[in-house]
Parts: structure tokens; sequence; C-alpha cells
């Protein structure tokens, strides 16, 4: 083999290391994009916690993954209504009983959830389960949450009580909603 070719092959996989290295970018670029436009505000929070980009975007692949293998489903029109005839009740105690509105707030959130197909583990994983398809007041969940802990710890105020309900009000009204899942939102698109 004569300097010629040798010098042929060096540059050919140099070339490809350099096309390969381009290619790997552009595909972590592309999936970067997907995960904040799906993520949203959540794409951020995950990325701190995780304090790396790399880390908190496959924390977010994770959880897709583990979301499409569940069975979300949206609610029939007469679960659709109890729940929200239900939150009104709840609501309506507020006034007279903010502890215990704020308890069976939680409550109901959370069997809303279940009726729509979401496991019902421990808060962190619920949380998690609930941000893929609802990104942006996945924050009002954890915010409620948090306060309704700080209430058990006696550390609420009473307006901080009401702040919980609007909280878990915002998740609420989106559990309700009759085109709540990604599929059919893409649908309507």
């Amino acid at each position: 083999m004569d300097q010629h070719q040798l010098t042929i092959i060096v540059a050919s996989i140099a070339i490809l290391i350099v096309v390969a290295i381009i290619g790997f970018l552009i595909v972590r670029k592309r999936r970067s994009q997907m995960l904040r436009q799906r993520f949203g505000p959540e794409y951020d929070r995950v990325v701190k916690k995780e304090g790396d980009v790399h880390r908190g975007e496959d924390v977010l692949q994770f959880l897709t993954k583990r979301r499409e293998k569940l069975q979300i489903r949206a609610l029939s029109p007469s679960n659709r209504s109890d729940f929200a005839s239900r939150w009104t009740t709840v609501q309506s105690q507020f006034v007279d009983d903010p502890k215990g509105a704020v308890s069976r707030a939680d409550q109901l959130v959370n069997e809303v959830m279940q009726v729509r197909g979401y496991p019902i583990g421990d808060f962190d994983q619920r949380a998690a389960d609930i941000s893929v398809d609802h990104p942006v007041v996945v924050e009002n969940y954890r915010a409620g949450h948090e306060i309704a802990l700080r209430h058990n710890r006696g550390q609420a105020s009473t307006e901080d009580l009401r702040k919980a309900m609007v909280h878990y009000r915002s998740l609420f009204d989106e559990l309700l909603e009759e085109d709540s899942l990604p599929e059919r939102k893409e649908a309507r698109g």
C-alpha cells in the first residue's frame, strides 16, 4: 500500500467519524427539542433536579416510555359529571372546613387519576406519571401537595390552604377535560 492509498483511507475514516459525530449531535439536538416541546416547564425542572441535561433527558425519556405502557383513558360523560359535582361540593366546604376540603380535594384528584388509569403509588411517582400528559399543571399538583404536607405539620395558614385548593383545581380541571389525552390533543391540532 502506497502513501497515497493510506492517505485516502485515513481521510475516509476521518470523514466517516466526523459524519457520525454530526449525526449523533443532530439526533441529540432533535431529541432535546422534542422533549422540551413535550414537557415545557417540566423539562427545566427535571434537568435542574438531575444536575445535567443528558441525565434529565434520560429521566424524561424513561417517563415517556413508562407512560406509553399505561392505559390512560378519557372519563365517561357520567364520570366527568359525577367528579365535577363532587368537586363543587368539596369546594363549597372550604369556607367551613378548609383543612378537610383540601384533604378531600387531594383525595378526589387521586381518584380521578386512578379512574383515568394512572397508577396510584407514592406521590412522587404519581406526579412523574402525570407530568408526561400534563406537564404544565403538574407543578400545581406538587404545590398543592406540599401545602397539604405543611398543613399536616401545622405550618399552613388558611390562605395557604386556599392556594392549595386553587392548585388542585387546576389539575382537576385538566384531568376532567374530554380531550386531555395527548393523542386527542394532537388529532385536534
